[in-house]
Formats: structure tokens, C-alpha cells, sequence
């Protein structure tokens, strides 16, 4: 069975759209006779009439009709497909993929992420939500190109580190929380005697290493959702980021915890990761510069670039 070419489509699509053989042969500047052959052989091939002939202009059949979303979806893909390799020889690459560190504001992400879906509609793209070593891992398994955490594993050899902006990290807990009720700063003896909810690591970088852990007793949750849930329902004290909590401390839902001996808020340095020697292609080079600029209009870094 010979193929349906795309040419075929394209006329059927042409008669449709001009309203008739003549319109159509026109349009394409070609004979009558041609076009006509064309929509034969589309038939033939279909087994089905596309155009009642049993009068003076050919109409479109309902089976014809019920062909034209198919083949306008067709024809879409192929001109995608031409679109997509004309880029990719242009040396436009085919994905880019980032890692962003959970900690870290979406939001301004997400802006940029939208600007570059607009900016460069055949680039696919990966995003990955992770905490601590995470980010680093995906880097690691070629999973991604660069992304956004805390360099709290600079020994990891091979990976460049950029500082982007501070992330303010307050220790909080439910108004019902016996330690909302102290009327004092809670001392290092109060929060050991209540379990505190910390945030682990999925990827082996940071296994058997603990980050602000002062509590004797700990639950151990892989995300800041599942963290905020079990902060509200007040079984635990833990660190959040500050706008994270923004409206439960606004609602006074959540207190913030005031700590004996302690700055009332912890910065984290976040910054940009990427594997050393990296050389990102147009479309990546572009998504940095928009993040780079969306996060320091967002975020203003609070320490020197």
C-alpha cells in the first residue's frame, strides 16, 4: 500500500479552506488536473469519499469533514518537526534542564521558565524539585545542566559555585505548641526534650549528616510540604524558610520560635551549580541570563556578588 504524503493533506486541506478544486489549484499554483489527481489518490488510499462530485462544485462529505481536525493535527506536527530540526542545526539544543533546590522561592523560577517555554517553543524542558544533595545528584547523573542550591557540599570535586541570593531560615512552631506557650526564648535544653522535624536527603551526598539538628527525637521528611503539614498539625518545631510561612505566621497559625543564644533567623547562601567547564548551548545560556535577572529583582542577594 503506497503512503498518504503530506503533499496529499495539504491540498485536501487547501479545498477545504479555498471551498473548491479551481480555488484550491490556484492557490497552490497548480493545474486542476493535479489537484484533482491528488484527492484521488487520497481516496483510494483512505477508502473513503472526501468530496461529493454529484454536483456542479464538489462538496466535502461528513466523512471528509470528520478527517479535517486529523489531518489539520498532521500537517501541524509535520511543520514541527521541519521547525525543530531547522533549530537543532542551528545548534539550538533539543532540552534543557534544571534542578532547584526546595528551599528556594518558585515563583521567580517559574517566571523565567514561562519566558523561555514562549522564547523557545521546540526546546524541551526538565524541572526538578529536590533538598540538600539532591540538586547536586541530578547534576551528577546527567539528569541536568545546572541548578540552584546551597553549596553546602563544596568537597564535591568538579562542580562550580555562583552566589545568587540568601534564603532566611526561621525556627518555627504551632501557636498549641508547648513551646509557643514558654513566655521566654526556648533554650537548647526545651527544643532537645521535643522532636524536631527535619529534612532529609534522597540522594547519597549527604547521607549520615545532619544540618541543625539540636532535638533528641526527630522525624525525617523528604519535602517542604509534607515538613509544613506536620509544623501545623503541631507535632514538631523545625526550621522553614521565611516566605514559605509568610501567611501562617501572618494568621498565626505558626509562631516564630525565638532561640537562647541564636540570631532570630539563619541565611542560606543559594547559589548556581553547575558541573565545571560547563558550556550551556543558546536556549540554556539564555534561560540563565532571565534567571539570573528575575532572581535578583525578586530575591536581592543580601551580601556582595
Amino acid at each position: 500500500m503506497d503512503p498518504i504524503t503530506f503533499d496529499q493533506l495539504h491540498v485536501f486541506l487547501t479545498i477545504v479552506e479555498t471551498g473548491s478544486f479551481s480555488a484550491a489549484a490556484r492557490r497552490l499554483r497548480r493545474a486542476q488536473s493535479a489537484v484533482s489527481y491528488a484527492i484521488a489518490n487520497l481516496e483510494r488510499l483512505l477508502s473513503v469519499e472526501l468530496f461529493d462530485r454529484s454536483t456542479r462544485t464538489p462538496t466535502v462529505t461528513a466523512v471528509g469533514r470528520a478527517l479535517i481536525p486529523d489531518s489539520r493535527s498532521i500537517i501541524a506536527r509535520v511543520r514541527e518537526l521541519e521547525s525543530h530540526a531547522r533549530a537543532l542545526s542551528g545548534g539550538l539544543e533539543p532540552r534543557v534542564a534544571l534542578a532547584v533546590d526546595g528551599l528556594f522561592p518558585v515563583e521567580p523560577i517559574l517566571k523565567s521558565l514561562s519566558a523561555f517555554r514562549d522564547q523557545f517553543p521546540l526546546v524541551q524542558v526538565g524541572f526538578y524539585s529536590e533538598m540538600l544533595g539532591g540538586v547536586v545528584h541530578h547534576l551528577a547523573e546527567d539528569r541536568c545542566d545546572f541548578g540552584i542550591s546551597t553549596p553546602l557540599l563544596t568537597e564535591v570535586e568538579g562542580y562550580s559555585w555562583t552566589y545568587l541570593t540568601d534564603v532566611e531560615l526561621i525556627a518555627v512552631v504551632s501557636r498549641d505548641h508547648v513551646l509557643a506557650k514558654l513566655g521566654r526564648p526556648s533554650t537548647h535544653a526545651d527544643l532537645h526534650s521535643h522532636t524536631q522535624l527535619v529534612i532529609t536527603d534522597r540522594s547519597p551526598l549527604t547521607e549520615g549528616r545532619d544540618f541543625g539538628v539540636i532535638s533528641g527525637s526527630t522525624w525525617r521528611l523528604a519535602d517542604l510540604q509534607s515538613k509544613l503539614s506536620c509544623l501545623l498539625q503541631g507535632l514538631g518545631w523545625g526550621s522553614m524558610p521565611r516566605h514559605t510561612v509568610a501567611s501562617d505566621l501572618e494568621s498565626g497559625r505558626l509562631v516564630q520560635l525565638a532561640i537562647e543564644g541564636q540570631e532570630p533567623a539563619v541565611l542560606a547562601p543559594m547559589a548556581l551549580v553547575h558541573r565545571r567547564g560547563y558550556q550551556p548551548g543558546p536556549a540554556a545560556e539564555w534561560l540563565l541570563d532571565h534567571l539570573k535577572r528575575t532572581i535578583a529583582e525578586h530575591c536581592p542577594p543580601s551580601r556582595p556578588l
